[in-house]
């Protein structure tokens, strides 16, 4: 598929040592190759990573149909001037999937594999851009569903994560797919306490909390995602899904790893991992 316009602007001009990172990443993603380090010189600011990645959801034929959010380790939030950082999500890499049914994802071989319990917004209207300041009450009005759910993180590279968010941006935010499962109602009005979340991995209890554990909370995350995407000139469009956040910790899996994700009363999806293979 040829490539199509990105509708997704990096600020200034590429340079040449930026885009073949982008075009290499890509093509370890199309190829299910891993990477045994970074190709090429580790973007020095979160400015240069986006632009890595503005350039590779030019190259990738799908289009961004939601986005991941995440925290930026505090050891890296004075240099990097930001607390949280965000990757697209690919619309043939969001699956919907009913209470106690299972998902086959795949996750690169010899690169990064994990799995996050996430409760996912869907937007209820298009966010524009602008620069203003949104309340609680405001950003509440802009969701339509809260779902439960699961981000699927995967790379290339083994030491995405260790490497820090630079490295984690250009590669698409580390996503590798959101699974959407039921929706929590009347979501609003219930106290973070009682979004509750464990996460099972060949049959050991690995991490368990509740929504508290998202750092300011659901509505931050959104918050945080309309900042990033205002700086960048993007739009956020009505049906996005937004994965706001690992509730209980990212937990490592590989290939024919089985993992049960229980949102207790709301509740619980399984998937099991297998190995991802090259694109046609």
């Amino acid at each position: 598929m040829p490539e199509h316009e990105n509708p997704y602007p990096a600020s200034g001009e590429l340079s040449q040592e930026l885009d073949a990172i982008s075009g290499r990443l890509v093509a370890a993603r199309k190829n299910a190759e891993a990477l045994a380090e970074f190709p090429g010189q580790l973007p020095e600011s979160l400015e240069d990573a986006y632009a890595v990645q503005a350039a590779s959801i030019a190259r990738w034929p799908d289009e961004v149909a939601g986005w991941k959010v995440a925290s930026i380790p505090a050891s890296f939030r004075e240099r990097l001037a930001a607390e949280r950082l965000a990757g697209p999500v690919f619309e043939s890499l969001i699956f919907k999937i009913e209470s106690g049914a299972s998902k086959t994802m795949p996750i690169y071989s010899g690169g990064f594999g994990a799995v996050e319990a996430e409760f996912v917004l869907q937007l209820a209207t298009t966010i524009e851009p602008i620069e203003r300041d949104y309340s609680d009450e405001e950003l509440i009005e802009l969701v339509s569903a809260v779902h439960i759910g699961a981000e699927i993180a995967s790379s290339p590279m083994a030491m995405v994560n260790e490497l820090g968010p630079c490295s984690v941006v250009s590669d698409f935010g580390n996503n590798a797919g959101i699974l959407v499962g039921p929706s929590v109602p009347d979501w609003s009005t219930l106290p973070l306490e009682s979004l509750t979340a464990a996460v099972e991995v060949d049959g050991v209890v690995v991490g368990s909390a509740n929504a508290k554990a998202i750092e300011g909370g659901l509505l931050h995350a959104l918050r945080c995602l309309i900042s990033i995407c205002e700086n960048r000139g993007i739009v956020l469009k009505k049906g996005m899904y937004v994965s706001s956040g690992a509730v209980t910790g990212v937990h490592d899996v590989h290939a024919e790893s089985k993992a049960k994700i229980d949102f207790g009363p709301f509740g619980s999806i399984n998937v099991v991992f297998e190995s991802m293979t090259p694109k046609q």
